[in-house]
């Protein structure tokens, strides 16, 4: 019998409790019927909970029979319903789905108001099966392939409320036979016989097709499904562990990854990260192929600024090694660089500190030791660090932002100047940052392009006594969640 093996699912796989409500959904057939049974000979406080689609003539009397079902055998009862019909035309959705939205808002509403700790539904290993052969045909890949796990979290109706599936390795005509042995007389459902509906026509045209191939395909594929789930479980946590070293930032709109970092993970890992990011940014979006292809044919072309729509109004873009995955209205963030707050200019005195937008900050210090000087700057990689001769930078200096008009002499250009804005392109500077980004001058004169080049007539020479140093840092990185 079922309860011979159910009470470790219960505990271990479903995670349940018997001092708090679990909330059942109830339908009135042999599998809602024989889970709640379980449910109560098992000594779980449970409550019914039963959503009338009104799509059949006689649904109304399957609610009534629920209800009897539950004054008979003293348990708490709550009935509801709405026209799911005039729902699924509303919200251009299929009956099927319509019915699922509505049912499940209803029943996790109820969990709410009542404080319970989950809520359960009588899926059988035939749902299992169907719901698999519904991903197969879509393409899914192992995330949908695995199945239905014994307890998951839907945020879409409640970020921390799970629901259960204890019957998920129990066979449809065994709900049957319980309810036969348990005096449990279930209704039947007259549009399960139906195939206008997918699972339908899984159910009674394909299933049984691939039974003529082998009888036991239905066992092959719940064992298939178990296998995936712990394949699956290996690849979360290795996702887990990409998603903390490549993932830069999290926002309510947009998602940053370092594009080295990204482009140097395995083809299938980068799917699964940019799922997941995509996933977080639209929950209830159902990922396909073609749009993982785009985005991973993105992370592949190395050139520096390219972009592809995603789906579901997302997209992406690599901007400055940085690859984005975000909404179409989303507001980046600018603390990836320096910004100047205003279009106001700053005084920069020597030594002093200037506060930038984002948190960014700049310091200017005095080096009076030649050969440290050069040392240091001989070895420096950071673009956003430098040493000008003190002799040739004057005493007042601003940061400010680009003018119409503006000239640079970037060192390496032997004095020979180019307007500002061509050098914002020729070194690939991202196009929004380049309004505010902020600019070393001493008078009309830029001196240096923080993050890029000085200008040639400061550079450093073999006659240099004295340098002036300027650094510009972040802010302080967060810890990513």
């Amino acid at each position: 019998m079922i309860l011979d093996n159910i009470e470790p699912i219960l505990q271990d796989e479903c995670g349940l409790v018997k001092d708090r409500p679990i909330i059942v959904g109830v339908s009135g057939g042999p599998d809602s019927l024989c889970l709640m049974e379980t449910l109560r000979q098992a000594g779980y406080s449970i409550i019914i909970a039963h959503f009338n689609h009104q799509l059949r003539p006689e649904a109304g009397q399957d609610a009534h029979m629920v209800e009897k079902i539950a004054s008979r055998l003293m348990l708490g009862c709550i009935i509801d319903g709405a026209d799911v019909r005039a729902y699924a035309d509303q919200q251009k959705l299929s009956l099927e789905e319509a019915a699922r939205n509505m049912r499940y808002h209803f029943m996790f509403r109820l969990a709410r108001e009542r404080n319970a700790q989950a809520v359960a539904v009588g899926h059988t290993a035939d749902d299992q099966v169907e719901t698999i052969l519904m991903h197969f045909l879509r393409g899914s890949g192992i995330s949908g392939l695995k199945g239905m796990s014994h307890r998951s979290i839907i945020k879409t109706f409640d970020p921390s409320i799970p629901i259960v599936r204890p019957l998920l390795n129990t066979w449809r005509e065994e709900t049957t036979v319980y309810c036969a042995a348990n005096g449990l007389r279930p209704h039947y459902d007259s549009s399960n016989d139906s195939i206008n509906f997918q699972r339908n026509r899984i159910r009674h045209l394909l299933i049984p097709s691939l039974e003529s191939y082998n009888p036991k395909f239905r066992d092959a594929v719940l064992r298939m499904s178990q296998s995936l789930k712990s394949d699956y479980s290996l690849l979360m946590e290795t996702l887990e562990d990409a998603w903390q070293d490549v993932v830069t930032s999290v926002e309510e709109d947009a998602i940053a990854f370092d594009a080295e970092l990204l482009s140097n993970r395995s083809l299938g890992l980068q799917r699964n990260l940019i799922k997941h990011a995509m996933q977080i940014l639209r929950p209830k979006l159902d990922v396909n192929f073609s749009a993982l292809e785009r985005a991973t044919n993105l992370i592949k072309d190395h050139a520096h600024s390219s972009s592809v729509d995603l789906k579901g109004g997302l997209r992406m873009f690599r901007e400055a090694g940085v690859v984005y995955v975000c909404t179409l209205n989303s507001k980046l963030s600018f603390n990836l660089w320096p910004q100047m707050p205003s279009t106001t200019p700053i005084s920069v005195t020597v030594p002093g500190q200037v506060d930038l937008a984002g948190g960014w900050k700049m310091n200017c210090e005095r080096w009076h030791i030649p050969t440290l000087v050069k040392e240091q700057a001989e070895r420096n990689e950071d673009p956003f660090q430098i040493w000008l001769d003190a002799e040739r930078v004057p005493e007042s200096l601003e940061l400010r932002v680009r003018h119409q008009g503006d000239h640079f002499e970037p060192l390496g250009l032997e004095g020979h100047s180019q307007k500002i804005t061509d050098f914002f392109v020729n070194e690939k500077m991202p196009q929004r940052a380049r309004d505010h980004w902020p600019l070393l001058c001493a008078g009309d004169q830029i001196i240096w392009v923080p993050g890029y080049r000085p200008a040639h007539s400061y550079r450093l020479t073999q006659s240099t006594k004295t340098a002036v140093y300027f650094s510009i840092s972040g802010p302080p990185e967060k810890n990513i969640e």
